[in-house]
């Protein structure tokens, strides 16, 4: 046998892989020592995972959790958003309501609030009444638009950074208790000291209903909530009286609400007998909603008007008229839900919103839009047709050409997407001159109009008595240009400066100045002039006779 020469047993014993053997070895040895330790400490500790029983697996995790996690938890926030992540992995409309956020979630469908009764905006800090709410507390002690709030309950709130949620919380309560403000009024040096005694102060789904012309109404819906039908047949009605033969349903920004309340809706449009929708899942079995013999406006013509914000109980209404053929559906595809939730009411307050069945037009499709992906990916949809073109092309609406239906007309409608228009109207982007945007986006504008509208209210007040009025006759002039400079330079906003040729410019102004004197009634009809969905349904239900 042969010797190691010198060299070789140098390499031998400075092999440069060593380190890393015992680098495993100290790691195996941590390792193992860290596992009998573990074990040595706890494993006599019956913690709820290892228990022998069939108890509830989420509860048992949770019991965990709070007996051994590293820091305290928070056991109501971790089961809600236990809850929560469960529901969202179903589907995106299935959803928890945490007791917090019940009321607030809920407000809107149920048509009310414990309030003051005051609508408001925060201008330069200082919250500002845009109107006291027709019945409410504050209208009935006679505050005013304009006012300003200094104190609420003795403690000052201005100079401060106050937010809509600060305001919110200030002032709403349970009816019957009682909130002490102090204002301030224009041309009066003290303030005036009010106790409000808090009421329930209606929220409205109705935005506003006109006549856009002679015989053609106008009424646009936000929301289909608990007392939307009633507000609607006191405007048709009203409307009725100045002699509406024809009607234009603005639906566009309505994300639903109610299925009965869309059912309800729809039956005044439809011929008793008419299928308006149905609804059908596992555990439901299929429910057909029929229209009565009770609508007021079965043969007159109408046109609905629809954009990507339209949803759910939008979409019922919507395809119930364009299946039966009874109403021109205008604007861009709806937002494409169709997926029906029922309410769960728990002991502790919250609630469960569960997806339980889909809802089908008469045509029997379901414009459910897919949602196999991601929820972000679900959400952010509209953007995406914003990207590709749809906004803008009919031509780039993407619809399932396997899912086509045939209305009693002949006309070729589709599923699984939304509710396609049967004239498309594109987004406007150059409505108003880029400066103008800037001014609205800031704030800036909005503040002005305000500012201006206080500052010369009696003179309004005087010179227009009505908001009809105010839209027909009131003009944009120099006086108001030259001011709005001059505020704009006193708010070191420098690098805008305005001529009054902008576009849009006259119009945005005189609906802002318009709400701070009239609200919807003066702000919607100046805003409308030029809205050309509701112009291509003027041209179309003018040229039907």
């Amino acid at each position: 046998m042969t010797e190691n020469t010198p060299e070789e047993n140098s390499q031998k014993k400075f092999n440069p892989l060593m380190p890393l053997y015992f680098a495993l070895i100290l790691a195996l040895g941590v390792g193992i020592g860290y596992y009998f330790t573990f074990n040595a400490n706890f494993s006599g500790l019956q913690t709820p995972l290892t228990k022998k029983n069939n108890g509830n697996k989420i509860n048992n995790l949770l019991d965990y959790i709070e007996l051994q996690y590293v820091d305290t938890v928070n056991r109501t926030q971790l089961e809600n958003k236990t809850i929560t992540s469960m529901l969202k992995s179903l589907d995106p409309h299935s959803d928890f309501i945490p007791a917090s956020e019940f009321s607030a979630v809920n407000e809107p469908l149920e048509g009310e609030f414990d309030g003051v009764g005051i609508e408001f905006n925060i201008i330069n800090d200082t919250i500002r009444v845009l109107n006291p709410i027709i019945g409410g507390p504050s209208e009935k002690l006679g505050i005013k638009a304009g006012d300003k709030l200094i104190k609420v309950d003795g403690k000052n709130i201005t100079g401060k950074k106050i937010t809509s949620k600060d305001v919110f919380d200030k002032l709403r309560g349970k009816s019957g208790s009682t909130v002490n403000v102090s204002i301030l009024r224009s041309g009066i040096k003290k303030t005036i000291d009010f106790k409000i005694t808090r009421g329930k102060i209606p929220l409205y789904s109705l935005d506003i209903a006109y006549l856009v012309k002679p015989g053609i109404g106008y009424i646009k819906i936000s929301r289909f909530a608990n007392t939307t039908y009633d507000e609607f047949l006191d405007a048709f009605n009203a409307l009725s009286k100045q002699g509406m033969k024809k009607l234009i349903l603005d639906l566009r920004g309505n994300g639903g609400g109610f299925l009965r309340t869309a059912v309800e809706l729809a039956d005044e449009f439809l011929m008793d007998g008419l299928q308006i929708v149905y609804t059908e899942g596992k555990a439901h079995p299929k429910k057909v909603y029929n229209a009565s013999s009770r609508g007021g406006f079965e043969n007159n013509e109408m046109a609905v008007l629809i954009d990507e914000g339209s949803a759910s109980a939008s979409e019922i209404v919507a395809g119930a008229l364009q299946d039966n053929d009874r109403a021109t559906i205008i604007g861009r595809r709806s937002f494409g839900k169709g997926l029906v939730q029922d309410q769960i009411d728990l002991s502790d307050g919250s609630a469960v919103r569960l997806t339980i069945a889909r809802y089908y037009t008469p045509t029997g499709r379901c414009i459910q839009k897919p949602y196999n992906k991601s929820l972000d990916d679900y959400y952010n949809e509209e953007y995406a047709r914003y990207e590709h073109g749809e906004l803008y092309s009919f031509d780039s609406i993407k619809v399932d050409k396997s899912k086509q239906f045939k209305t009693p007309g002949g006309k070729i409608v589709y599923g699984g997407g939304g509710i396609v228009p049967d004239i498309f109207v594109p987004l406007d982007s150059v409505k108003y001159s880029p400066v103008v945007n800037r001014l609205f986006y800031s704030g800036a504008l909005n503040s002005f109009a305000f500012e201006f509208a206080d500052k010369y209210r009696s003179k309004f007040l005087s010179s227009y008595k009505t908001a009809a009025d105010f839209v027909v006759n009131y003009k944009i002039s120099k006086n108001e240009i030259s001011e709005m400079n001059s505020y704009l330079e006193a708010k070191k906003v420098s690098s805008i400066h305005i001529t009054g040729n902008e576009k849009g410019f006259d119009q945005i102004l005189k609906a802002l100045i318009g709400r701070n004197l009239f609200d919807k009634d003066a702000y919607y009809p100046i805003l409308n002039q030029n809205d050309n969905s509701i112009l291509k349904a003027i041209d179309v239900l003018s040229s039907k006779k």
